[in-house]
């Protein structure tokens, strides 16, 4: 019996979908057919149905946090069943035993390598025969030419060796750098844990890095030089190429054709410059793409966009989600030029397609990697008036990337004239639209709406022709950058290659998917955000005083730089190419563990963190206490004053009713002596119910209108 083996339930099906098949407990089967004569049996993971060890579960001892027993290195990696999935895992196990042979159907990558062969591992069937199935594309065609030229498992084991590696050593990492810095930080005076990780402590860094930026930006004057010019067909306006930090600098530099109190002078049309400029269709979306336009023009975050397109995977509207690819195959085009008037009819927007043969810009398979990119599929609603706002804004962006692939470039005529007043230049710039293009599907939003699309013609002059200028001096303030976006996150973890000075590493993450993969992202923003390193307002990212003593504790070191990303990437993909032993990298990887254990003793003990502290405990108040003393705090399980030691009893229960009770809400009734109205309170008949609530002598009341 052949038993495949894909990584989720919705690819299983996809696996199973061009041949005859019935449904299974845990599993599809497919009946006999031309592909498979005996018939076959597709089963799945649910992502990761095994994980490694905790540390406890080699040593008890390891359980409690000490430095002692620092670094922990167990002799031996081992793997277990992931507690929620053993259900699944035990289906699976079941149909390997009874396998003859095995086909990997999992994503043809690393990790999808990984899962595959730990379950096959697990459930003591690495000696069968294993074939592998090397599919980026999930149409019937191509899962058909799929399964008809079935790779050898041993063409694809190192890819497997290769994600042990990583998953080991970010076990290693995460694990005792964590402990390591938050028992010194605790040594210190603070009481919190600080979680350390290859990947979100050099993205904190960055978002540090930038805050810091900000805070020591200087602004400074700055000057320049303006004029209002008059010709025979109308006026413009023109200004110098530099800006100067005085008004004196810049007269200095004109001198002697401006002079300071003259206003009017005679010009001359310099030089005429017009170029025909275009702009293609932008590239179809990956997962980041999608992530950060949404948050740019909708404010949507990272995380409700991953989980909004997931829903509309789920529903069968477009193709898979956590994709790092902006390119499709052949198969993809041809279903999306198939279904081009049913697209254009749902979206109402009419256009003639300019043209219906596939361009390397989108089509290349041999840049499709696990995933192609994010697409409508042959699934088409009828209306998206059943969609929520966020499902069909990202619906219908996903859908337009797609669409524009059929138009032509936009086209503009760019106009740049140059005026002289004597010997100094100013430079003006005009555009003129020729042609809407891929752009007509963009025009109907009003946040579509980009102002360097907006015409900027210029009136009809000639070289040589006289021009009257009215001069004037404009200043202004240098500006400090602004603070980091959501979405400028995660294309910030896309690119950061670009913060890295050397460029072997610079390039090895340019090639690599840089800091997190598509999937983990917009988690990544999260957990940073849960463990209290950053918070968001308005959109934008701050680093808080937490964040800021970790950044400070692992400066300098390889935790807080890219490049630890790009150095184990040069090493992973040599593992992956069978170059390389993924037991050195461990290896590597355990000197590194005692070597931040060398070093983190003395970094932080040169700290000074009387400030952060304070403000890490004045950050955790939610209100002044009415008792007048001490501060309202989160308390775990209920909120509480500070000054419960020296006898305040003051005290809320998070949940009153069935709802939980926010801290906005207990800030309230700390500060008015009441809240608004409150939805969702639950009787004891089991009735929901509203009112607001009040504080009477320590205790609260319902309040009913």
């Amino acid at each position: 019996m052949i038993v495949v083996l894909a990584e989720k339930p919705d690819q299983a099906r996809k696996l199973a979908a061009p041949f005859p098949h019935s449904k299974g407990k845990g599993f599809l089967h497919i009946d006999s057919c031309n592909e498979f004569p005996a018939g076959a049996k597709v089963t799945w993971a649910i992502g990761h149905l095994v994980e490694l060890k905790a540390p406890n579960e080699y040593n008890e001892a390891w359980k409690k946090w000490n430095i002692d027993s620092l670094p922990i290195i167990p002799e031996k990696f081992e793997y277990k069943v992931t507690k929620d999935k053993a259900a699944q895992f035990k289906i699976v196990k079941d149909l390997l035993k009874e396998a003859d042979q095995i086909v990997i159907g999992t994503d043809p990558a690393r990790e999808g390598e990984n899962i595959a062969r730990l379950l096959i591992m697990m459930a003591g069937c690495s000696q069968k025969p294993i074939k592998r199935l090397w599919t980026s594309s999930l149409t019937e065609n191509a899962i058909r030419k799929g399964f008809a030229e079935l790779r050898d498992g041993s063409q694809t084991v190192n890819l497997f060796y290769e994600a042990q590696a990583r998953q080991i050593s970010d076990w290693l990492i995460g694990l005792n750098a964590s402990r390591l810095y938050t028992l010194h930080l605790q040594r210190k005076g603070f009481k919190e844990v600080f979680s350390v990780g290859r990947v979100q402590t050099p993205v904190l860094t960055l978002i540090y890095n930038r805050q810091s930026e900000i805070k020591n930006f200087k602004s400074e004057p700055f000057f320049e030089l303006v004029a209002e010019f008059s010709v025979t067909h109308g006026k413009y306006t023109g200004k110098i190429k530099e800006r100067y930090p005085s008004e004196e600098k810049l007269y200095e530099a004109v001198q002697p054709y401006i002079q300071p109190g003259k206003a009017s002078y005679d010009g001359v049309i310099k030089q005429v410059e017009v170029n025909e400029k275009r702009t293609q269709p932008p590239a179809l979306f990956n997962l980041s793409g999608l992530q950060a336009l949404l948050n740019k023009k909708k404010k949507f975050s990272p995380k409700d966009v991953l989980e909004t397109v997931q829903s509309l995977y789920e529903k069968g509207f477009v193709s898979y989600p956590r994709s790092d690819s902006q390119h499709i195959t052949d198969e993809e085009f041809s279903y999306l030029k198939a279904n081009l008037e049913s697209y254009k009819q749902l979206i109402g927007i009419p256009f003639q397609a300019h043209t219906l043969e596939a361009s390397k810009r989108f089509v290349n398979p041999d840049k499709v990697s696990d995933h192609y990119a994010i697409i409508p599929t042959e699934k088409i609603p009828a209306s998206t008036a059943d969609f929520t706002e966020m499902e069909k804004a990202t619906y219908y962006e996903i859908m337009k990337s797609a669409l524009a692939m059929f138009l032509p470039d936009y086209t503009y005529q760019e106009t740049v004239i140059t005026t002289a007043i004597g010997e100094v230049d100013f430079i003006t710039k005009g555009k003129t639209e020729k042609s809407i293009g891929w752009k007509l599907l963009y025009r109907t939003d009003p946040q579509d709406t980009d102002e360097e699309d907006e015409d900027k013609a210029l009136p009809r002059v000639n070289q040589g022709d006289a021009a009257a200028g009215t001069v004037y001096v404009k200043d202004g303030m240098t500006q400090p950058p602004k603070p980091y976006t959501q979405g400028q996150l995660i294309t910030l973890m896309t690119n950061a290659g670009r913060h890295v000075e050397d460029k072997e590493m610079r390039e090895a993450l340019n090639q690599s998917e840089g800091l997190g993969t598509e999937a983990t992202r917009s988690a990544i923003i999260e957990t940073l955000m849960q463990r209290e390193f950053i918070l968001v307002k308005k959109n934008q990212v701050f680093v808080t005083p937490k964040g800021e003593v970790l950044c400070e504790a692992v400066k300098g070191t390889i935790l807080s730089k890219p490049e630890m990303t790009a150095q184990w990437e040069i090493f992973l993909k040599e593992i992956g190419k069978g170059n390389k032993k993924s037991s050195v990298f461990i290896e590597n990887t355990k000197k590194l563990c005692h070597k931040l254990l060398e070093q983190a003793a003395d970094d932080i003990g040169r700290l000074d963190v009387k400030e952060q502290i304070a403000a890490t405990e004045q950050a955790d108040y939610i209100c002044k206490c009415p008792c007048g003393k001490g501060h309202i705090t989160d308390r775990g399980n209920f909120y509480g004053c500070t000054e419960y030691k020296n006898g305040c009893k003051i005290s809320f229960r998070k949940e009153l009713l069935g709802k939980k009770l926010t801290p906005n809400q207990i800030k309230q009734l700390c500060e008015k002596g009441k809240t608004n109205k409150i939805k969702g309170f639950m009787s004891k008949k089991q009735k929901s119910f509203e009112a607001a609530l009040s504080l009477k002598d320590g205790k609260i009341e319902f309040i009913f209108s």
